[in-house]
């Protein structure tokens, strides 16, 4: 992995055999990113996506090994217990042309991810909502 800083936007390249969430995350941690809007192509190779069943308040992951395009990642990164904190969804297109997706769970990068980060001045904290499941943002 690589990065460079362009005043509020970080550009990443994710090799291959790197895990996305985790570069994400040590960037994040290198640059005290504390609010940020991600959005990446690449391709992957091995990834876990899930969804999140409203009613049983937990999340059903399914794993996928292969060769896929990234269509669309997408995300954010706010802060939870004053730290970086991520939420990342991502479909993937095979040579079928079929598309899966979701909320990101994991993904090793097959032979790029071009990965970027836009900076916002401020913070967003996130906290466990019991009702909802989910750790929600509060606007302080």
């Amino acid at each position: 992995m690589d990065y460079k800083r362009f005043n509020n936007t970080i550009m990443v390249r994710i090799d291959k055999g790197e895990e996305i969430i985790s570069n994400v995350m040590e960037v994040c941690e290198k640059e005290n990113i504390r609010l940020a809007n991600i959005n990446a192509l690449g391709a992957v190779g091995e990834i876990e996506i899930g969804l999140f069943d409203t009613k049983e308040k937990k999340y059903y992951s399914s794993k996928y090994c292969g060769d896929f395009e990234i269509v669309s990642l997408t995300g954010s990164v706010t802060t939870k217990d004053g730290k970086p904190y991520n939420h990342l969804h991502m479909s993937v297109g095979d040579r079928d042309n079929k598309v899966y997706g979701g909320h990101l769970n994991s993904a090793v990068v097959s032979a790029t991810c071009e990965l970027f980060i836009h900076i916002i001045d401020g913070t967003a904290e996130r906290e466990f909502d019991e009702e909802v499941g989910l750790n929600m943002l509060k606007f302080k």
